[in-house]
């Protein structure tokens, strides 16, 4: 088949540790361009792997010249790594998508098609994710409720990174260069006329997942503290709260003395006040910490991620 006319799908895969997966990914993608018009190449961003990974992309790409490697320096996370492979995607439509194999490679034909119908973004949302484990299901449905809630966008719900953006949305994305990066969000700011279709996660292919609830809660706070400023806000409210509280109370304590003396002092009542007090303190502290220590990695200007080298 000619392919020099058709129009290219650059699929972006950041891989960390995914050495039992590849092989099937791999086969899945062929199989599926070799029943659809189109070309495409596999921008694979080996993410500081440990495993042989980065061994089986360049034996796979010596096969298959559809396949780019871009070769980070160290594990950079998978936010920074999908912006990699992003940065290096050529196609005419991009589609960031998990090797795992749990967004399936079936459903990028319709992606393809909704795109062809005239839109520019076509969200994929999980309809079904029994595959998850109770808890990421419910600590992730509480999360996109508060971040749609409190964030100055909206970022739809059972919507992950899988997804088909058309060549001028990428172009719009690759200005947004922060370093602490929640793609969801820099995806979900950028407008553009956009369309949904629905699909069922399955289970991983192979291998274990790379995620624990640690980095999902560090990815959580990325996505509010990056898209959102009440966490902030809100210590206004919370001291301006306490100081009428506090300002009502001491008529309460002025009136009480006039009218019947003065009482011995408690010691428990001060030390609550003090331990609560100090506790909100430390607390708004910390919140402002929080947005100070991203102002610090901005203005250092260092590159958000450095290439060992890359292939094709």
């Amino acid at each position: 088949m000619d392919t020099s006319s058709l129009k290219i799908i650059s699929l972006v895969a950041p891989m960390y540790n995914e050495q039992e997966v590849l092989s099937i990914f791999f086969d899945a993608i062929e199989q599926c361009f070799s029943n659809i018009d189109y070309d495409y190449e596999v921008v694979c961003v080996n993410d500081g792997s440990s495993d042989n990974t980065y061994d089986l992309l360049k034996r796979r790409a010596e096969r298959n010249a559809r396949i780019k490697i871009v070769n980070l320096s160290k594990n950079y996370g998978k936010e920074i790594a999908l912006t990699a492979g992003l940065d290096h995607a050529s196609g005419n439509a991009a589609i960031p998508i998990d090797c795992d194999l749990q967004d399936p490679i079936e459903v990028i034909p319709t992606l393809i098609e909704k795109w062809e119908e005239g839109y520019d973004v076509v969200l994929a949302r999980r309809i079904d994710r029994t595959s998850d484990s109770f808890f990421k299901r419910f600590t992730s449905n509480i999360f996109y409720k508060l971040i749609d809630k409190i964030s100055d966008i909206h970022i739809p719900s059972n919507v992950g990174d899988f997804r088909l953006i058309d060549r001028k949305v990428v172009c719009a994305l690759s200005q947004f260069r922060e370093k602490s990066r929640f793609m969801k969000g820099l995806f979900a700011s950028l407008g553009f006329k956009e369309t949904t279709i629905d699909y069922i996660r399955a289970p991983r292919a192979a291998g274990n997942t790379k995620w624990n609830y640690w980095k999902l809660y560090k990815l959580a706070l990325e996505g509010i503290i990056s898209f959102t400023s009440l966490p902030l806000k809100i210590w206004s409210y919370v001291g301006a709260t306490v100081a009428l509280g506090a300002f009502i109370y001491g008529f309460y304590l002025i009136f009480k003395t006039l009218i019947l003396g003065v009482d011995t002092p408690g010691y428990a009542s001060l030390m609550v006040v003090l331990l609560f007090m100090s506790g909100l303190i430390l607390l708004c502290l910390g919140v402002v910490g929080e947005y100070l220590a991203r102002i610090f990695i901005e203005i250092k200007g260092r590159p958000m991620y450095i290439i060992m080298d890359k292939i094709g």
